[in-house]
């Protein structure tokens, strides 16, 4: 076995090349493994801490899913696996297939505007997506995905203040190995992905491949413009050139692209509308959408070069430098209507660069490492409002109808690096102490420019006659944010298969400016007297967010692993928090709001805490049938989060009023695994039934919030004994339940028990749904 082999299974050791023998494939199974090395499981090893460890031995709360247990599952993207991981919420952004929204243990952020970033970071093979859109990763390709809840401040640096979220892709091999895997089933789906990687003689290079086209009809029509909606056409690719001469050197070049080309996802109304009586819809995946340009597409590539060489017995030097580029274009018809009623066409360009350099250091007792990381990110966000009104404008000849157009341009740029460590050190073969800080400094400068437009659309997006009446924001700004976030925690292993914990972390979210603020509404902030500049800079500002979160956790591998628990209590003061929201305002003094605003506050403080529990366990083997096995996974988890304080834009404190966004108070699964030895292969059955309860899509209460709700999944999955061929059959959504994942709300109580319109005339309430039942067939050949 050569040098790469033998480094290439230490890595992957219990994940792709070494499933667990009688484990589910589900989430919640790769949470916690046995450290002995007589038990039925190889040790998971993860990345979680940026160097190899076993999972026992992590003092953290992480969830490893194998890319195996991702196919087992008829996983398609990573959304799908929220389902199994407790505290967690992941869903597809509200009018695109590959824009993502993330909330772990209630911090996230849901709106994907240029300015905003999430709470939770996006990593793939280490490299930092620094924005959500393209972020819907569909999964090919992956070796794992690890999820880690709580700040990751330290190793991860800027906006985990909630978690983190790693891809990591298969390593290639020694051997030529090709893969070629189908998915055909409901709404006319079929995706095709194919992938060869190749060693170059005996070079030490290595080259690697892979393909995928993702495509599916709509789940609902949209009757106005005749297209489906909520279709999928996805085309990704990824290529990779690896050379490892020996176990001490390894460099990696990849190189990935992924196009969508998908309609725009438009929402289902869920009341008439209130100026022209339009009904509301049977089937909440149809529409009425009347905006059609610009196109709908995403369009995201990048390249990253990874470098580890080994120097001494103890110490590894590894750089990680990549770039990313993305563009967006997209028809938001906010009211899904075929008027032009409160219609959002907008386009979003993202870029960044990174550098990261790491010394790692492990002579068995000491582990840890320093870095430097440096992040250079250019986001920009366009669109237009165009709302319908009721003033007295007469359009210009052959016109289209009276209306105005709030313009928005906003740039954002950000600098920022910072220096990190962490270490542990082993006191004895049951204590280990483990401490890391990192300093962050961010320089984040923004252009924001509104204008008001009459009678339709600007040139950018289709319009010929709109006329410039006004300019109501023009700002250009600068602002540098610095923080340090420690992190201490301290492990009791009374055996090998036995880990206590307690940690402490603090996490930190950049500042920055709101995109969509308007400068002439700007409050006398300083009361003086006057609306100044120092008052503009601050209404447009927002500062950092932090939190200091502490959990308390215990691991155990138990009857010589036939048992595996992981059971996590935390408590997290959140605070300085950042609240993008929109409003509607007058900028005519006519009375009525002919445009939205974005207002953004530092809202105040907040209390979280919350217990996590997940396992697996060995119910029987050779039950009904000689070698055949029985498993269970259950994963739990409940939170607590409620504002200590919450000032509204007129000053008072309103956290009585006001909930957490994407964070339901519980998060259920249990999974089922069965399997028995047939047709010279294992027949795998599995089936995963999970909840969520009552879920707030803002954090005012709305028609929007989701009450509790389950899911029920099953796969049926056979695997020949030499792995060459797998076929399957998998349900999603069983039942066929509908389930609200965001929406828009632009109305306000009427006090009758109907709604006014507090943008447009129709009054937007708009909804956007989960998936619906499918079923599809999978088949993968290797050779």
């Amino acid at each position: 076995m050569t040098n790469r082999s033998n480094r290439a299974i230490r890595y992957l050791s219990g994940i792709a090349l070494a499933p667990l023998a009688f484990a589910l494939p589900g989430a919640a199974q790769a949470q916690t493994t046995t450290g002995a090395e007589t038990s039925d499981n190889p040790p998971i090893i993860v990345s979680a801490r940026r160097r190899d460890e076993a999972l026992v031995e992590v003092p953290l709360s992480i969830t490893a899913v194998s890319g195996e247990q991702l196919e087992q599952t008829g996983t398609l993207d990573i959304t799908e696996i929220a389902e199994s991981v407790p505290n967690v919420t992941f869903e597809v952004s509200r009018g695109t297939n590959t824009t993502l929204t993330t909330f772990i243990r209630g911090v996230g952020q849901q709106d994907p505007v240029a300015g905003f970033e999430n709470g939770v970071g996006l990593y793939v093979d280490d490299v930092y997506f620094n924005r959500p859109q393209g972020a819907v990763l569909d999964v090919f390709n992956v070796e794992r995905i690890e999820v880690l809840r709580g700040p990751q401040g330290t190793l991860y640096g800027r906006n985990t203040i909630g978690g983190a979220v790693k891809f990591v892709t298969r390593r290639l091999e020694d051997s030529p190995l090709g893969e070629f895997r189908a998915n055909a089933g409901t709404y006319g789906q079929f995706d095709g992905i194919a992938s060869l990687a190749i060693p170059v003689g005996d070079s030490g290079f290595y080259v690697g491949g892979a393909a995928a086209l993702l495509t599916r009809g709509g789940f609902g029509d949209n009757l106005n413009l005749g297209i489906d909606n909520y279709d999928k056409d996805v085309f990704a690719a990824r290529g990779t050139i690896e050379y490892a001469p020996n176990s001490d050197v390894f460099v990696r070049i990849t190189g990935d692209y992924t196009d969508d080309r998908s309609n725009p996802r438009q929402g289902h109304r869920l009341i008439p509308s209130l100026f022209t009586g339009a009904p509301v819809l049977d089937n909440v995946f149809d529409t009425r959408a009347g905006l059609e340009f610009p196109r709908q597409r995403v369009e995201a590539w990048g390249i990253s070069g990874t470098i580890e060489v080994q120097v001494s017995d103890y110490i590894t030097l590894r750089n990680i430098i990549a770039y990313r580029d993305d563009e967006s274009t997209t028809p938001i018809d906010f009211d899904s209507l075929p008027a032009a009623d409160l219609d959002v066409p907008a386009a979003y360009a993202n870029d960044q660069f990174s550098e990261e350099f790491q010394i790692v250091y492990d002579d068995g007792r000491l582990a840890g490492l320093l870095g430097f990381y440096y992040l250079d990110a250019t986001a920009s966000t366009d669109f237009d409002v165009i709302l319908a009104t009721t003033g007295a404008i007469i359009p210009p000849p052959g016109g289209p109808l009276p209306g105005l157009t709030a313009k928005t341009f906003g740039d954002v740029d950000t600098e920022t690096w910072s220096i990190f460590g962490d270490f542990t050190f082993d006191i004895t073969d049951q204590w280990s102490v483990s401490v890391g800080g990192r300093f962050t400094h961010d320089e984040r400068s923004s252009r924001v420019l509104r204008q008001t437009f009459l009678f339709g659309p600007t040139a950018q997006f289709g319009g010929n006659n709109a006329l410039l009446i006004a300019t109501t924001s023009d700002f250009d700004g600068t602002e540098t944010f610095e923080e340090f976030t420690p992190r201490a925690s301290v492990s009791y292993r009374p055996t090998p298969d036995h880990n206590i914990y307690f940690s402490y972390a603090r996490g930190f979210k950049g500042g920055g400016f709101d995109p969509r603020g308007q400068t002439t509404a700007a409050p006398d902030l300083d009361g003086d007297g006057d609306i100044d500049d120092a008052d503009i800079f601050e209404f447009m500002r927002f500062d950092p967010e932090t939190v200091d979160s502490f959990e308390l956790g215990y691991r155990a591998s138990l009857a010589n692993g036939a048992v595996n628990l992981a059971l996590a209590g935390f408590y997290a003061d959140y605070t300085d928090i950042q609240i993008p929201g929109s409003v509607g305002v007058d900028t005519t003094g006519d009375g009525v709001n002919d445009s939205f605003i974005g207002i953004t506050s530092n809202a105040g403080a907040a209390t979280i805490w919350g217990i996590e529990f997940e396992g697996q366990a060995r119910v029987g083997r050779d039950l009904a049938a000689a070698g055949d096995r029985l498993g269970f996974n259950w994963a739990a988890g409940y939170i607590n989060a409620e504002y200590d304080e919450f000032i509204d834009a007129f000053g008072v404190d309103v956290a009585d009023q006001r909930v957490f966004q994407n964070t339901p108070e519980w998060t259920l699964s249990g999974t089922l695994d069965y399997s028995v030895p047939l047709w010279d292969g294992d027949l795998n059955f599995l089936t995963t039934l999970s909840y969520r309860s009552e879920t707030s899509q803002f954090e005012v209460r709305s028609p929007l919030d989701q009450p509790g709700y389950a899911l029920w999944d099953a796969s049926l999955v056979w695997t020949s004994d030499d792995d060459h061929w797998q076929l399957g059959v998998h349900l999603k959504n069983i039942t066929d339940h509908r389930y609200i994942v965001s929406g828009y709300n632009f109305v306000a109580p009427d006090g009758m028990g109907g709604f006014v319109p507090t943008l447009g005339l129709e009054g937007t309430l708009t909804a956007f749904y989960g998936d619906p039942f499918r079923a599809f067939a999978s088949a993968r050949m290797r050779f």
